[in-house]
């Protein structure tokens, strides 16, 4: 994920490996020992037969090798493992992604002011025994809006919070630049992390690399990176969602074979995975497991090089766009389990509504288009990750454009390699790559920020922030922020993505689901997610 903020952003590596995109590959400090000490295996946890004392094992289709730390991660499986470990003040439900009363005892009733107060629960205590005072959550926010600290939680928070204060050891107040609602549900972006423990030299480093101590419902008690992460539940826990697993073992199986194995069969050795192919659906459910999906705004975009003629040219960007078959791309290479994009927000979106252009599928148009923009003979090389679904839908795009007589090359590759080259701002045409904004939240302003901003990386990539009508853009995006009522600031989101729609720079092709499998035999209360991850706050076994 990127940053959504105003402040410089970070370098490429470095947020790479804030993401969990770049493998954190060096050993873990000698401070970390103690939360990644024991034998590397996957099957190591005890309890793993029959029973209410059964380790759950979970399979997570992305690495556990990303950033831990809270304030800085948008890797799935650290994400996904940190909404167990810590807890904000406020958390979301991981579905309606309603707020509810977390670390604080309750939701402000009045959310138009510009002052939300919140007391802490009484007896909440940090997994080292540590009781969570209100200097801890200052702690927290203080670093997420230092102006001397790029995080990725700053672009989440700094536009709308002046500044977070202690009234007392158990009380804090949210000071608000301008009425924002919409900010009670970020709130479960600020994880709150104790201050004796990583105001320490050295601890953000530690953070990254997977020391976790937080106050939620499972405490972290083995991290080994690039295989797998336990879990236990914390028996002075007092909050809302009580654990229901005495243990859980989460493994990293990136690949899809191996991850689909794990939980096929008879002997499978695990009870739940997400990221589940859509090849692999049908011998599953024979099996008899349980797959459902999740959609969402899990996308493939595409992103054009707007330095590099004539991408330059909107008309050109549009031409590209109508070319596309998508409703062959959602057969083919998504089996169904997707749609072509109608706007940049899916259409469950609580602010979705059709933008203006809509791509259909056009080939004529397509031409007509580029002969009013001059150009013939175009060669196209596609710069894309090598995401598996993201390489399955690449051959369409590849015949679509070479049917209007565009010489389309794929060049799948790495996703550093793929960043890096944008990075050191090496030439390129068009990239193609998966996005997802949901694990942040549904608040439109957020996602539109995500990727759109004058200091956003997506635009430094794009090359587009000082386009005209980029900074118009991002003149009326600042506006729709700050705009108090709600029906008026959701017309005027909706007004803008039609002018991105227009543009075409950065723009999703399809939006598609994501497929949890479980064992319903074994497990109950599982909802599938239309983001990267899962959430076991609320399951239990049968």
């Amino acid at each position: 994920m990127r940053d959504v903020n105003r402040t410089p952003a970070p370098h490429r590596r470095s947020f790479l490996k804030y993401t969990g995109a770049l493998g954190a590959a060096a050993a873990l400090s000698s401070s970390l020992s103690a939360c990644s000490s024991g034998p590397e295996s996957t099957n190591d946890t005890g309890g793993s037969g029959g029973g209410q004392n059964a380790t759950l094992t979970a399979v997570i289709g992305y690495g556990n090798d990303g950033s831990w730390d809270p304030t800085q991660t948008a890797s799935a499986f650290c994400m996904a493992a940190n909404n167990h470990i810590y807890e904000g003040l406020l958390d979301t439900d991981p579905i309606s992604r309603e707020p509810y009363a977390a670390l604080a005892t309750q939701v402000p009733a009045d959310l138009t002011g510009t002052s939300w107060k919140f007391t802490l629960r009484a007896g909440a205590t940090f997994h080292d025994g540590k009781p969570v005072t209100a200097d801890d959550v200052v702690f927290v926010f203080d670093r997420i809006l230092d102006p001397k600290t790029q995080t990725l939680a700053k672009g989440f928070f700094a536009s709308w919070l002046r500044e977070v204060r202690r009234i007392d050891a158990q009380n804090v107040e949210l000071v608000l630049k301008f009425p924002f609602p919409e900010g009670v549900s970020r709130l479960t972006l600020a994880k709150i992390m104790p201050k004796h423990v990583f105001s320490r030299p050295g601890a953000w480093d530690d953070a990254i690399k997977g020391k976790a101590v937080g106050s939620g419902p499972y405490r972290q008690t083995a991290h080994h990176p690039k295989s797998n992460t336990t879990f236990e539940a914390f028996a002075a826990y007092n909050g809302p969602r009580k654990p229901a697993f005495k243990k859980m073992n989460w493994l990293t199986i990136v690949d899809a074979a191996p991850r689909v194995a794990k939980i096929s069969g008879a002997s499978a050795g695990a009870q739940i995975a997400d990221n589940v192919p859509y090849a692999n659906i049908a011998r599953l459910r024979e099996g008899g497991m349980t797959v459902q999906g999740g959609a969402g705004m899990n996308n493939l975009f595409l992103m054009f090089n707007t330095r590099h003629k004539p991408f330059d040219d909107v008309r050109v960007r549009q031409a590209l766009r109508y070319a596309i078959d998508t409703d062959k791309m959602v057969q083919v290479a998504l089996k169904g389990h997707g749609k072509p994009s109608s706007s940049f927000l899916n259409e469950a979106n609580p602010s979705y509504r059709p933008a203006k252009t809509v791509y259909a599928y056009d080939p004529e148009k397509a031409k007509k288009l580029l002969k009013e923009a001059g150009v013939e003979g175009l060669k196209i090389e596609i710069l894309s990750v090598n995401v598996s679904w993201i390489v399955d839908c690449l051959p369409t795009v590849k015949a679509s454009w070479d049917a209007i007589g565009v010489e389309t090359t794929l060049s799948p590759q790495e996703t550093t390699a793929v960043f890096t080259k944008m990075d050191q701002k090496q030439d390129y045409q068009v990239v193609a790559a998966a996005s997802n904004p949901n694990q942040f939240g549904l608040d439109a302003d957020l996602i539109m920020h995500y990727n759109y901003g004058p200091q956003n990386l997506w635009m430094g990539y794009a090359r587009w922030a000082g386009d005209p009508v980029a900074k118009q853009l991002f003149k009326d995006m600042d506006r729709a922020t700050q705009e108090p009522d709600a029906d008026k600031k959701k017309a005027m989101i909706q007004d803008y993505i039609d002018v991105v729609a227009e543009q075409a720079v950065l723009y999703p092709v399809v939006h598609n689901e994501l497929m949890t499998a479980w064992n319903p035999r074994r497990l109950a209360g599982i909802r599938p997610q239309p983001y990267p991850g899962i959430n076991l706050l609320q399951a239990k076994w049968v």
